[in-house]
């Protein structure tokens, strides 16, 4: 299989349009400074794919985290490699422990190793420019900038975060789901389950006592309560005059079918994201996530809401005839996307 390789950023870029509207130059940098790195990407990505992998002999997947040291490029200089010393930078600390965390669920919970399942080397990047507003995968390995302290925290000292860029990962080995559409929109999807997942096994919470946000530990004290998108009622995560009012439907009567963030991948998201919130309070957060884990080693690039729904509806199915999921699973996921207009 040839795998696309989308450069899958954390903050949607309509969001950042509407900072750059009020006025935030931090705002401006990161959009333009975004679309010159996934050009830049692009160009290079031949030599940099071939020195990502082969670091290390396969299948021992280790973490190495490299400091930007606010330039504009990846792979500045090593800042801890896996197993080394800690350094007092907290970014670099948190990243490699962040980034631990995660790979250790997927190890432990879902037997996987590493992102693509071959153990590949865990590339990490922090630092990136100066406030640069965002964190992303980029095809094969993870960046995240500062922010700027007021608006936006450090990407890396996040968990969440770092889950979700993983799971781009994830995706991208598994269902290789294309970056726009509605397979986009699931693409986002899958990650805020993995980061919301990771996060609350980590925390130690259950799915009633999880606050569904995600994006909120990044929020500065000029946004300090305010999130980028919330599983439980999407629509509500933030409004306010930087980022604008969030427009995440919860249901497909609310679908949104313009052109703007690459055909509504972080904001038609929200459909599903509210699918699993309420599977995950029926089942638990645990049970859930194997149905959707699941289910997406068995879509395809393409694959839309309507076909998500079948699979993960099957995916129920199959593990509780298997008994990794108890009985009366599969309704309970069925009613799940029918309470958020699915199939259609």
């Amino acid at each position: 299989m040839k795998f696309r390789k989308h450069k899958c950023m954390f903050i949607p870029t309509q969001v950042l349009e509407n900072m750059a509207r009020a006025g935030v130059e931090e705002a401006r940098t990161s959009i333009l400074q975004s679309e010159q790195t996934r050009q830049q990407r692009a160009a290079n990505l031949g030599a940099s794919l071939d020195s990502a992998r082969g670091i290390s002999p396969p299948g021992e997947g280790p973490r190495t985290v490299y400091d930007s040291q606010n330039q504009w490029q990846q792979r500045v200089a090593v800042a801890r490699n896996e197993g080394g010393p800690a350094t007092p930078d907290d970014d670099v600390t948190n990243a490699y422990k962040y980034a631990g965390v995660v790979s250790d669920f997927f190890k432990d919970v879902l037997t996987r190793n590493s992102y693509d399942n071959l153990g590949s080397d865990i590339i990490i990047n922090v630092h990136l420019g100066e406030s640069y507003m965002n964190a992303f995968w980029d095809g094969d390995e993870l960046t995240f900038g500062d922010g700027d302290g007021e608006i936006f925290t450090s990407f890396a000292r996040s968990l969440d975060v770092i889950a979700h860029e993983f799971g781009h990962g994830v995706t991208q080995f598994t269902a290789n789901l294309e970056y726009q559409g509605q397979s986009g929109a699931l693409n986002e999807h899958f990650s805020d389950v993995f980061g919301t997942a990771i996060t609350q096994s980590f925390e130690g919470q259950s799915a009633g006592d999880a606050d569904w946000l995600i994006g909120n530990e990044i929020m500065g004290p000029r946004l300090y309560g305010e999130t980028l998108r919330s599983m439980k009622a999407p629509g509500t995560a933030y409004d306010n005059s930087l980022m604008g009012t969030d427009s995440q439907p919860g249901h497909m009567k609310d679908y949104y079918d313009g052109p703007a963030d690459n055909q509504g991948v972080h904001i038609n998201s929200g459909i599903p994201n509210r699918a699993f919130y309420l599977t995950a309070m029926e089942l638990g957060t645990d049970k859930a996530m194997l149905i959707w884990y699941q289910a997406l080693q068995n879509l395809w690039a393409t694959a839309k809401f309507n076909d998500a729904y079948a699979v993960i509806v099957d995916s129920a199915r199959l593990l509780t005839k298997t008994g990794q999921v108890r009985p009366g699973s599969t309704q309970i996921v069925r009613a799940a996307f029918q309470a958020v207009g699915l199939p259609k």
